[in-house]
């Protein structure tokens, strides 16, 4: 069952999802004050990734109650390398003020030497970044336009069995044209929108405390066309929909199941397999290297494995045509938060 959401209200006044789905665009209103949980389990973030045949750049704004987390992280492709870089901000609660919606509201942060701002502005986005002390002071700054022409989405309203207050907002925004520049250690990389693209990862909710999830995301051209996809699972209840979905010339493909294959061993050392439902969606994908990341904070806690690497396979549209995917930019990750 893939069930689409109407417009209205995320929340009931019992702070519980008037209804659970998918959707190709923002339906529901995310009204942090219709929230019944205590202000340490509301988790908020606004998370991009940017991609090049080269190079993968991360930023991320997270308010996670009880912990706050401004990140940067730079995947180098070519040399398989990935270096991890932010501050945390004790007991914020709220207090970072992320936007309800992600069409409308700006992120401007600064911590601990890190300093993220995400603005809208016509027909993008624009993100500005600056972290001298990246990589030992090394150092890592600039400003990248994203263009977000009128296109599909994903957007998804995820409930949990064991708590009826608990939900997942989620909307994952992928294929957008990046430009702009990067300075790393002095050098200046420019990025052009025929070569770059970002995804988004919007979520707003009140998790459970312990949760694993699977995610996989790319964006980028094939056979000329923009072309993108959003998979994943592993906590909730996706009776309703599932978040596997297909982009292809800013229109949204809606896939069932699918699932991740993993190998045995280290999660970068050899290919994954990715399998769906009716056969629509069958990848594999060469990993590069790993973004490992954890943190162990006595009650918050997280191990994430984010690896990058090139996705080929086959894709089922909805026409029931077939597109072919080859070597395409992307990541795939395996998370478990105890938040």
């Amino acid at each position: 069952m893939q069930h689409e959401l109407g417009a209205g209200e995320l929340l009931d006044s019992a702070g519980r999802l008037i209804e659970a789905g998918w959707a190709p665009r923002e339906v529901r209103r995310y009204d942090r004050s219709r929230i019944r949980a205590g202000a340490w389990r509301i988790k908020e973030w606004d998370y991009y990734c940017i991609l090049t045949d080269r190079f993968a750049l991360a930023l991320t704004v997270a308010d996670n109650g009880y912990l706050g987390f401004l990140g940067t992280s730079w995947m180098d492709l070519v040399a398989r390398t990935a270096i991890n870089h932010g501050a945390v901000r004790a007991l914020p609660l709220g207090r970072m003020n992320l936007p309800a919606s992600a069409d409308r509201g700006d992120v401007v942060q600064q911590q601990g030497g890190v300093a993220l701002a995400f603005r809208h502005e016509d027909g993008g986005r624009r993100l500005t970044f600056s972290a001298p002390g990246f990589d030992g002071g090394r150092g890592l700054s600039g400003e990248l336009r994203l263009d977000q022409p009128p296109m599909d989405r994903m957007v998804i309203a995820t409930p949990f069995r064991e708590n009826p207050r608990a939900f997942y907002y989620n909307q994952k925004i992928n294929c957008m044209p990046v430009s702009g520049a990067i300075v790393l250690g002095g050098e200046t990389i420019r990025l052009t929108p025929d070569a770059a693209f970002a995804v988004l990862d919007w979520g707003r909710g009140v998790w459970t405390y312990d949760n694993t999830w699977y995610w996989g995301s790319a964006s980028g051209l094939v056979d000329g066309r923009p072309f993108g996809f959003n998979i994943g699972y592993g906590f909730g209840d996706t009776s309703a929909a599932s978040e596997n979905m297909v982009f292809v010339d800013g229109r949204a493909h809606k896939l069932d199941r699918v699932e991740f294959v993993l190998p045995e061993g280290p999660l970068d050392g050899a290919p994954w397999r990715f399998t769906s439902k009716y056969g629509r969606f069958e990848m594999t994908f060469a990993p590069i290297v790993n973004r490992i990341e954890r943190i162990n904070l006595g009650l918050f806690k997280t191990f994430q494995d984010q690896v990058f690497g090139r996705f080929s396979g086959t894709v089922g549209l909805d026409d029931g045509t077939t597109l072919a995917v080859r070597d395409l930019v992307g990541f795939a990750e395996k998370v478990r938060n105890k938040w």
